[in-house]
């Protein structure tokens, strides 16, 4: 979604807004819900918010609250 770039799903994380409208890291990748994927690095994600991509795949303005606890999650994981 930041980077363009195609990688396995599996390597991937998922971002997901589920039935409440709360967008958050699916960690077992089966959450009920609109799911974008993101690569697990802090720059991808800087490239999707500013190219406004999560926005666009959730059709909502995503919080900026939502933001950072999916950056705090990529510091966290990151390979």
């Amino acid at each position: 979604m930041g980077c363009g770039e195609t990688f396995d799903k599996k390597s991937l994380i998922r971002i997901v807004r589920n039935t409440d409208g709360l967008i958050l890291v699916d960690e077992t990748g089966r959450m009920n819900g609109r799911g974008a994927y993101i690569c697990p690095s802090a720059e991808c994600l800087d490239k999707a918010f500013k190219k406004h991509g999560l926005d666009r795949a959730f059709k909502t303005t995503v919080p900026k609250e939502a933001l950072e606890s999916i950056s705090e999650y990529i510091k966290e994981h990151a390979t």
